[in-house]
C-alpha cells in the first residue's frame, strides 16, 4: 500500500524545530495540506513553505488554540508534538518553584489537552480523524532529564491518549502516542547530551539494543504509520521508538 495524504489537512504543534519540523515536512512530502504552530516565528517560517503554513500559537492558551483551529477548519490529522522542559534543568524537588512546574505542565499536558479539545467537535461531526500525541520514554519510566514536572506531564500525555481513544473511538477517531527515546534534535537535547560527558554518552548508547541514537525521521515515520490507512484499527496505543530499551 502506498501511503499518501493528498486532500487531507494535518496540524503539527511545536514544529518550529526538531521533531515537529521533521514530522511536518514528512506529511507535506506525502501530499498533506500541513499547518504548523509554535512560539518561535523565525524558526516556524524556516519550516514553512510549499504545502506548509504556519502560525504563532501558544498551545497552553486555550483561546489561542481555538482561534487557530477555527482558522484551519477541518482537521484530518492532529499531531501534538509541542512539549519539552521549558528551558529548565534538573534540581532537587524541594527547589522547584510553582512557576517552573506550571510552565512544563502547560506546554506538555495542558497544550495537548487544548488541541485535542479543539479538534474533537469537527472530527466527531465527520466521524473520522487521527490524533497522535508525542509523549516520551519519560511517560513510561523516570526521565533521563531528572525534571519532575516533565516526567509527570509525559505520563499525563500517555493517560490522556488512552482516555481520548476510548471517548472518541465510537466516532471513528483513533488516538495513539509515539514515545521517543533520546534524540539529539534541538538545542536542549544537545545541552543534555553534552552534560553526560564521554562516559555518560557511551553508557546511554550502550543501553540501547541497536547501539545508536535515533533521528527525527525515525519518529516521523512512526507518526506517519499511525496517521495512515495502515492503522485504521489501532487506537489507545503507545509505541516506543527508542532503539530498544530494557
Amino acid at each position: 500500500m502506498k501511503i499518501g495524504f493528498n486532500g487531507r489537512t494535518v496540524v503539527v504543534t511545536g514544529a518550529d524545530h526538531g521533531l515537529g519540523r521533521s514530522i511536518a515536512q514528512a506529511f507535506a512530502d506525502l501530499g498533506a495540506s500541513t499547518w504548523i504552530c509554535g512560539i518561535d516565528a523565525v524558526k516556524l517560517a524556516e519550516t514553512a513553505g510549499g504545502r506548509i503554513q504556519h502560525r504563532v500559537v501558544d498551545v497552553g492558551d486555550r483561546d489561542a488554540v481555538q482561534r487557530f483551529i477555527g482558522e484551519v477548519g477541518s482537521v484530518d490529522v492532529l499531531v501534538n508534538n509541542a512539549g519539552g522542559v521549558a528551558g529548565q534543568v534538573n534540581q532537587p524537588i524541594e527547589n522547584v518553584t510553582p512557576a517552573q512546574w506550571q510552565a512544563v505542565i502547560n506546554v506538555n499536558a495542558v497544550g495537548t489537552f487544548n488541541m485535542c479539545q479543539a479538534v474533537a467537535p469537527g472530527m466527531k461531526a465527520r466521524k473520522s480523524g487521527r490524533i497522535i500525541n508525542i509523549s516520551s520514554g519519560a511517560g513510561l519510566r523516570p526521565s533521563l532529564t531528572g525534571i519532575q514536572a516533565y516526567t509527570m506531564a509525559k505520563h499525563a500525555v500517555v493517560g490522556l491518549t488512552k482516555q481520548v481513544a476510548l471517548e472518541l473511538g465510537p466516532y471513528g477517531i483513533t488516538c495513539n502516542s509515539v514515545a521517543p527515546g533520546f534524540i539529539r534534535s534541538n538545542p536542549t537535547t544537545e545541552r543534555q547530551w553534552e552534560s553526560y560527558g564521554a562516559d555518560g554518552q557511551k553508557r546511554l548508547v550502550d543501553s540501547i539494543y541497536l547501539r545508536r541514537l535515533g533521528t527525527p525521521s525515525d519518529i516521523a515515520n512512526a507518526v506517519i504509520f499511525f496517521a495512515s490507512d495502515l492503522a485504521p484499527w489501532v487506537s489507545g496505543q503507545v509505541l516506543s521508538v527508542d532503539g530498544g530499551r530494557a
